[in-house]
């Protein structure tokens, strides 16, 4: 383990262009849930399965119980950045990292300072009305509730910035995310299972020097990468701040 990270800090100090690609492990070190682990909210019970809950017809039909969810399971306003988010927005601030490209919604690569994000899946804090299309930041929707637009004579739902199943991911996001990847030196994968698609198939555009994968687990991609660390990906990250 020490040399792999001894590796890794050896290619880190000498990548001009470093883009980071995270999933939900990197989120669980602030306290959030993931959704594929034994104990992840895919595993938990419901009255519906969650990944019916988390799609756009469900939400059109029943926007109540998605919001049930919602507010019980993905919205924890009190999550900190932990030391993974820290040291990449570090490496930014450096002008060694260009993009980190996010599977996750919660907005903490942004809280840590980060600019360059691209979030495949949207985000919590972004929302708008379906009818009107006015904005509204999380800290305007009331928690509990089902949340419509207050300009005058609309009322129209409000929706998450998030991508639901059934809705494709965002084109203008995922190009700017490809073009990042495909001018990595550097690419550093971390706390994913690479299992969700098409997010998991950008990866197919890094033409750089070095793959590496840090997960507690093991990736389909391992046979692939340069470097693979399984550990916690703020552990691994924590010692460059």
């Amino acid at each position: 383990m020490a040399d792999e990270r001894a590796v890794l800090k050896q290619w880190v100090e000498k990548a001009k262009r470093i883009v980071f690609f995270g999933g939900a492990g990197v989120s669980t070190e602030s306290g959030l849930p993931d959704f594929r682990s034994t104990d992840g909210l895919y595993f938990q019970q419901y009255d519906y399965p969650p990944e019916q809950i988390l799609s756009h017809s469900f939400f059109m039909q029943d926007p109540e119980e998605l919001y049930r969810f919602y507010w019980e399971k993905m919205i924890y306003p009190e999550a900190k950045p932990n030391k993974a988010h820290l040291a990449l927005a570090k490496w930014e601030k450096e002008k060694k990292l260009t993009a980190v490209v996010t599977q996750n919604i919660d907005g903490l690569h942004q809280a840590a300072g980060s600019k360059a994000v691209y979030e495949l899946h949207g985000s919590v804090m972004r929302n708008y009305c379906m009818k009107c299309g006015n904005y509204y930041g999380l800290e305007q929707l009331t928690p509990n509730t089902v949340p419509h637009c207050t300009c005058k004579g609309c009322g129209g739902l409000i929706k998450p910035d998030v991508v639901l199943y059934g809705e494709a991911l965002d084109d203008e996001v995922v190009m700017g995310a490809i073009r990042k990847i495909s001018e990595a030196d550097l690419l550093i994968v971390g706390g994913t299972s690479l299992n969700v698609y098409p997010a998991a198939g950008l990866l197919q555009y890094f033409r750089g020097r070095h793959l590496v994968l840090i997960n507690k687990d093991a990736t389909p991609r391992d046979k692939d990468a340069d470097l693979v660390i399984h550990d916690k990906i703020g552990e691994v990250l924590g010692e460059y701040l």
